[in-house]
Order: structure tokens, then C-alpha cells, then sequence
């Protein structure tokens, strides 16, 4: 996993991929969700999508969430769903396509999120 927040330092998303069955997933894994195969590779993600599923959270869970935000499920273009939010000023539906954007952390670190 540290591979993954790593590369967020230079806004790469990345997936693993099946060296034995071709398939992408998310999250990092030691086995292959298709074939069980152990030869994962991390690649980077094309950074498209399309809207799973969504909802808007109007209450916070915890100090430091600033509501109303997005949270959804977006199916990369590779296969695997992210859990992620949804960023910027759209009346948001199912299956709509979105795009890899970042919100910078204060770590140096960046935090994938999506927008139209």
C-alpha cells in the first residue's frame, strides 16, 4: 500500500495488474482476485471513469469534514471501482464519465478524487 500513497506525491494513480490473467484491481493485494496468480505488477491507471454509484453527505461524520461532499464508486475505465469523491459544481448522475483530479495533503501527498 505504500507504493500507492507514494506515487500520489507525483499524482500517479496507480492499479495492479495480473502478470498470469491480464486483470486490474484495486485495492492492493497480495493475490490476484481472478486467478489467485501472486505476480502483481503496479501500473498506472488512465484515469477515467464513469460513476458507479453516489451520495451526497450533508452531515459530518467527523470533526474536519466540510459537508455537503460527494462520496461514490467509480469504475475505472481498467475495471476496478474506486471509492472516492466526486469534485466540483455538477448535478451528478449514474454512468456519467469522470476524470482523475487531486486535492493536495498536507504531507506532500495527494488524494485522487474525480470530476467531470
Amino acid at each position: 500500500m505504500n507504493d500507492f500513497w507514494e506515487a500520489t506525491r507525483e499524482r500517479c494513480l496507480l492499479i495492479q495488474l495480473c502478470r498470469t490473467c491480464e486483470k486490474h484491481q484495486h485495492y492492493p493485494r497480495v493475490l490476484c482476485t481472478a486467478c489467485g496468480g501472486s505476480e502483481l505488477d503496479f501500473v498506472e491507471a488512465s484515469g477515467r471513469g464513469v460513476v458507479d454509484s453516489f451520495t451526497v453527505v450533508h452531515r459530518a461524520p467527523a470533526a474536519g469534514s466540510d459537508p455537503p461532499y460527494v462520496l461514490a464508486r467509480v469504475r475505472l475505465a481498467e475495471g476496478p471501482i474506486l471509492l472516492t469523491h466526486l469534485v466540483g459544481d455538477t448535478d451528478w448522475a449514474l454512468d456519467r464519465p469522470v476524470r482523475l483530479d487531486w486535492l493536495p495533503l498536507p504531507d506532500g501527498r495527494h488524494l485522487p478524487v474525480f470530476s467531470e
